[in-house]
């Protein structure tokens, strides 16, 4: 019986391999790079040379920082500088309202993060499909409309002469003379997120919308089933289901805070509310391509990167202590 138990443990049908060995012969797909990975690498090629091209290509550009560089002068015989430039770009005594108008705005974003997640739920709760589909075009729509449409079509709406709103409000006799929304530095961070959020809650709901739909259908109706009406479902089903990809794009939002964007602030830029619109992408601007001061220009936007990929890090590494959950 002993012997027979052996030939059962090393006997094995024909072309079934043995444990831990390889199906796959040496020096065959296993091991070679075949014609269909050749055709994927391929497939990628473009995309790998745009990223190199447009990503890390223009990271020599970062050398301006650390020399006297004008243009129209040889850089190879520009006198190395060192880090003057970086310490006299944070040396201005405007670098500070600067960056207060950055995270203040950048903070007011993250503050109203969730809405698209609570948009998407609502929007799914929709029973009637051309509601649901009629809600969704014209929320996302925004988000393909330029920024020089956006504030043309602003303009046109709260312009304190002539505007629609301002000809509405006192109408309506709600004021006795019109409002100055656009040039009014008190409501500028509130009136540039309130746009923001316009332009893109419809399509940020879009990436939850797809969360939603990959949710197990059976946890639904086990909830249903024992109970639940819609808003527990929503509370304990939908909700946890949300909250992974909800932290990805919050980590992702962290690692923005400096990152601002231009074009709306360049547009809706004035003077009355230059004080607190001016953010650290239209301030490098600015001091480069207005002030032709490209060393600073550089030497700011150098550091708005590094410290970009340090708050991502710290952001990532808090996520996975705190919360047990991280990007990378």
């Amino acid at each position: 019986m002993a012997r027979l138990n052996r030939i059962r443990r090393t006997e094995r049908p024909a072309g079934v391999p043995a444990p831990f060995e390889s199906a796959v012969p040496a020096g065959t797909a296993g091991t070679r790079w075949t014609r269909g990975r050749w055709t994927l690498l391929g497939m990628a090629a473009p995309s790998l040379v745009l990223l190199l091209l447009f990503a890390y290509l223009p990271l020599i550009g970062w050398l301006l920082a650390f020399y006297d560089y004008k243009p129209g002068y040889d850089f190879f015989n520009l006198k190395f500088a060192g880090l003057k430039y970086v310490i006299l770009a944070f040396s201005d005594g405007e670098i500070l309202r600067i960056l207060r108008n950055t995270l203040v705005m950048s903070g007011l974003n993250l503050l109203f993060s969730p809405l698209p997640m609570v948009f998407a739920i609502f929007l799914t709760e929709i029973r009637f499909k051309w509601i649901k589909k009629l809600i969704q075009t014209t929320t996302t729509l925004p988000y393909f409309i330029s920024w020089v449409l956006v504030f043309a079509l602003a303009y046109v709406m709260f312009n304190i002469n002539d505007g629609l709103f301002n000809k509405l409000v006192v109408a309506l006799g709600l004021s006795d003379k019109a409002l100055d929304i656009l040039g009014n530095e008190d409501i500028v961070w509130y009136f540039q997120t309130g746009i923001g959020i316009w332009k893109g809650l419809g399509f940020s709901a879009i990436v939850y919308v797809a969360a939603i739909t990959g949710i197990d259908p059976e946890l639904v109706d086990a909830a249903a089933v024992d109970g639940a009406g819609r808003y527990r479902r929503i509370l304990h089903v939908v909700l946890p289901g949300l909250l992974p990809t909800y932290f990805v794009l919050l980590l992702l939002g962290i690692g923005n805070l400096l990152n601002n964007g231009f074009e709306q602030y360049y547009l809706f830029y004035n003077g009355l509310v230059a004080n607190k619109i001016e953010v650290l992408d239209y301030y490098v601007y600015r001091m480069g391509i207005f002030l032709g001061n490209y060393p600073i220009s550089t030497a700011i936007g150098m550091t708005k990167t590094l410290v970009s990929i340090l708050l991502l890090t710290i952001a990532n590494q808090s996520a996975r202590v705190l919360l047990d959950r991280k990007l990378f």
